[in-house]
């Protein structure tokens, strides 16, 4: 339980239950109601690891999309 609120206070963003953590040029999802499902994308959305379904998958890249503003760096 520490590892998720950890995992949840350094996330960048947070939606609906998924924790998005830029890493480099990648970004870390995980859904901290489940923390077995995770997600790694690009910042185009392009999944490059995952453990969720199409259907979850699908989701996150909907938020991805809607809320990725809130992402940008703070000097943009």
């Amino acid at each position: 339980m520490d590892d998720i609120k950890k995992i949840a206070d350094g996330a960048d963003m947070i939606v609906n239950g998924y924790a998005f953590t830029r890493d480099g040029d990648r970004i870390k999802v995980l859904n901290l109601n489940n923390p077995e499902k995770a997600l790694v994308i690009t910042e185009s959305g392009e999944v490059l690891e995952t453990t969720m379904d199409d259907i979850e998958i699908r989701i996150v890249l909907d938020y991805w999309e809607d809320d990725r503003e809130f992402m940008e760096d703070e000097n943009a």
